[in-house]
């Protein structure tokens, strides 16, 4: 159920006369025992209709920040090497809001088999995360945003791990909760099962209606909040969640490549995200959480732009140094560029990625070792690990840095 005081304050009790119209129902079920009140929101979009003037400057702020992020591809050799590397940064830290203690550089050396004895539920929670946000995009070509492509994603989300036991890839047929140790002390309790389809009915209806008087970023706010409050799935809510705003991006046209990814910005003010989700349900103020909304893509496309320059820079840099001052310069060219896409590397997956020797790749190794460019991370004479430290700190900024675990 909704959390309230024993008294609403004056303020919030404006705040319920001024948007009586956006406010759900309560539906009372029982749940392990204990009768409970489920929340069941009203179909968008909110009425009475939003206030789009006062999100002006808001809106503006974030669509030249994505329109910069977007033609990130003119600074970068490779754009297909930065969206590889985001969507990996993106899974980590979505991860991590879910409670996951993986880290970027636990997935990228699990990627590459570079090390052994992980925690493989977090890893595997995160990998799988990958390949759903994989999975989906390249569905998109063939499906439209749709209860069926969530499903089929979510299918693959849950596909192993601690999550597999949760119903992967079905709609709930039970009531679940948020926070709290049971139904009756629960922050929030989504509608009852036989109200889900009917919401999800609505909610997938309205990503597919013509909106003229809703820019499709603000539409993007809406569809990601009725989504958490609809909770239709047992697990996994909050990362397919936070994966449908860039999706909902690029099915639009907003975005030509899926570079925007807030859960940074959700993680980093975690209290307020989900103080405004409440209020928007308890409240109906979609505008508060619209302005943070758009405040967060406008922040979130403006470091990746920053990112993608320091990574531009970096890889120039390193490369020139290369060429200036290597003895090998083929062959650690060679290497260099294999470590854009693993910045953990060992001699045996160099050599059977690029086809020089053994030898060959342990010599270039040590060139790139010599000239700073990279480290040895094991400290040990067989089954090195070398790491491309430079890249990974930029990557990482943000989602954690453990470059190993006991």
């Amino acid at each position: 159920m909704l959390i309230k005081g024993d008294k609403l304050s004056q303020t919030g009790k404006c705040m319920r006369n001024e948007t009586a119209g956006r406010l759900g129902r309560f539906v009372e079920t029982a749940v392990g025992g204990e009768r409970v009140k489920a929340f069941v929101p009203p179909p968008l979009p909110p009425n009475p209709p939003l206030e789009i003037t006062g999100l002006l400057t808001r809106l503006s702020a974030a669509e030249r920040a994505l329109g910069r992020l977007d033609g990130v591809s003119i600074l970068l050799p490779n754009k297909e090497l930065f969206l590889y590397m985001y969507v990996r940064k993106e899974a980590v830290l979505s991860s991590q809001i879910e409670g996951t203690q993986s880290t970027l550089s636990d997935l990228l050396r699990f990627e590459t088999e570079a090390i052994s004895g992980e925690p493989v539920d977090d890893i595997r929670e995160v990998s799988n995360y990958v390949d759903a946000m994989m999975f989906g995009l390249e569905r998109m070509r063939q499906l439209p945003l749709s209860l069926r492509l969530i499903r089929e994603m979510h299918q693959r989300l849950l596909d192993s791990g601690r999550g597999g036991r949760r119903s992967p890839g079905e709609f709930r047929t039970s009531q679940n909760w948020i926070g709290g140790t049971r139904p009756g002390n629960a922050m929030f309790v989504p509608p009852p099962a036989n109200e889900v389809m009917t919401c999800l009915g609505d909610w997938e209806r309205f990503i597919h209606e013509e909106t003229p008087s809703i820019p499709p970023l603000i539409k993007a706010g809406l569809i990601h909040v009725q989504f958490e409050t609809i909770h239709p799935f047992l697990d996994g809510n909050g990362r397919l969640g936070r994966l449908l705003i860039t999706l909902f991006l690029c099915a639009t046209g907003v975005l030509q490549q899926p570079l925007l990814y807030l859960s940074l910005y959700f993680k980093s003010r975690r209290p307020d995200y989900y103080r405004l989700l409440q209020e928007v349900r308890e409240y109906g103020t979609w505008e508060a959480w619209l302005e943070f909304f758009l405040d967060g893509v406008a922040e979130t496309a403006d470091q990746a732009f920053e990112t993608a320059n320091r990574i531009a820079r970096l890889f120039h840099d390193d490369r020139e140094r290369i060429v200036r001052e290597s003895e090998r310069t083929g062959s650690v060219l060679q290497i260099h560029e294999i470590m854009r896409t693993s910045p953990y590397l060992t001699a045996a997956s160099a050599a059977k990625r690029s086809g020089l020797t053994v030898p060959t790749v342990n010599a270039a190794l040590d060139q790139l070792q010599r000239l700073g460019v990279v480290e040895e991370a094991t400290g040990r004479r067989r089954g090195r690990v070398f790491v491309y430290r430079a890249y990974m700190d930029i990557l990482s900024d943000g989602a954690g840095t453990n470059a190993t675990r006991s």
